[in-house]
């Protein structure tokens, strides 16, 4: 047996638990930048919240200018700004982007330079400035991970800033913030985060040697975290639609929040793999929402791995009611995923997304590149491999790989 998790020092989950931010950041610092997206900003909420931390003795200086899909450039201003205040704590309220470009300024303000020169695995030298994280989407899980992931305009992909010196050192997870999350934000990040929990338990298992956690930041699947990816599954699947379709359903919304979170925690140990490696080209590509992009790839990927994760496989379609022997639900998982997805309006094909043939070969060689991911992924993913799944997704052609699956086997 083998386990490990990396995680926030703390995590606060819970309706009304936005409440305890003021005298947690007092713990922390004095000189705090608030990171909040403008959606919060023009709601009003803004305000309550600087006027709780101000309460609490904290001095606030707020950026609103946030982004979806990072830009790197845009965490540099921010940070130069944050360095220009003598900022000693960050909080991030907000959406992925938002709490990781607090990770990425909490590590500007405390080590220098530029979001560019820490751009793969443990480039984070020690710990950053005190991040307090609280989303309010439920998807992304970007409050429980060692990873933050920006848009490099002269690459023209995204790119991951990986150490688990990125963690927050507090989560406050309350789904009360998501409740005016628009319909299409819900879905996209809801499916987001059903991907981290689907890639996490179907990640590779790497030896279990005592240097693993120092080679890797992403350390592939274990118990601890198949743990977290079955419960956060079993979560999804039961608030996400009550929270798409009933926005301010308390129930529903506390379910995909807890699932969110837990997905965060399972993938920011175990990693994700291939439909987020062929994610970051295909989001810089066509600018739609991450978790758009990987919402529609996930089924393609689970149907290339099948055969590698059948008994995984298995354990996800009884997640989504199916009954059966292993065998046969493993051809089953990827078609229950897409069809749940694609009630969310989640594009069943990269085709719709605007993705065409021609540029398949592109998008395969610069996925590849997402070498933290790809090697996470547990069947190998060759360049062909990568191709294979491209055209099946741009075609919504999920049969042509459950087909091949099926022909090597009775090979």
């Amino acid at each position: 047996m083998f386990a490990l998790l990396r995680s926030p020092r703390e995590i606060h989950f819970g309706r009304g638990t936005r409440d305890s931010l003021p005298w947690i950041a007092a713990r922390e610092g004095r000189r705090a930048l608030l990171i909040a997206d403008q959606h919060l900003a023009d709601s009003g909420a803004l305000g309550a919240i600087i006027q709780g931390l101000e309460a609490a003795g904290l001095h606030v200086a707020v950026w609103t200018d946030v982004l979806p899909e990072l830009p790197s450039d845009l965490a540099s201003r921010a940070a130069d700004f944050a360095r220009d205040l003598d900022r000693d704590l960050v909080i991030t309220v907000g959406g992925g982007s938002c709490i990781d470009l607090g990770k990425v300024v909490a590590t500007l303000l405390r080590h220098g330079g530029r979001a560019s020169d820490y751009y793969g695995e443990f480039r984070v030298p020690g710990p950053s400035v005190p991040l307090i994280a609280v989303p309010t989407t439920a998807g992304t899980g970007s409050e429980a991970t060692p990873v933050a992931v920006v848009t490099d305009s002269e690459l023209g992909t995204k790119v991951g800033i990986s150490s688990p010196h990125l963690i927050p050192i507090v989560a406050i997870c309350d789904p009360e913030l998501t409740y005016s999350c628009p319909q299409p934000v819900t879905a996209s990040a809801g499916a987001d985060a059903l991907a981290h929990c689907i890639e996490s338990l179907t990640a590779r298992v790497h030896p279990a040697t005592p240097e693993l956690a120092r080679d890797r930041v992403f350390v592939g699947r274990s118990e601890l975290t198949d743990l977290l990816a079955t419960t956060g599954i079993a979560s999804i699947v039961s608030g996400l639609p009550q929270a798409f379709a009933h926005p301010d359903g308390a129930a529903g919304r506390e379910q995909a929040m807890y699932g969110s979170l837990l997905a965060g925690m399972a993938f920011g140990t175990a990693g994700t793999a291939a439909a987020h490696a062929l994610q970051y080209p295909i989001g810089a590509e066509t600018s739609t929402p991450h978790g758009v992009g990987v919402g529609c790839l996930l089924p393609y990927v689970m149907a290339f791995n099948r055969a590698e994760r059948v008994a995984e496989m298995a354990i996800i379609a009884r997640h989504f009611g199916a009954e059966g022997e292993d065998h046969e639900l493993s051809f089953e998982a990827p078609r229950l995923v897409a069809d749940f997805l694609a009630q969310l309006g989640i594009p069943r094909t990269l085709g719709e997304m605007g993705v065409r043939h021609e540029r398949a070969g592109w998008i395969a060689e610069n996925g590849l590149r997402a070498v933290r991911l790809t090697e996470n992924n547990p069947r190998t993913l060759t360049e062909d491999g990568a191709r294979q799944i491209i055209d099946a997704a741009i075609d919504g052609d999920l049969q042509s790989l459950l087909d091949e699956a099926r022909t090597t086997e009775d090979a």
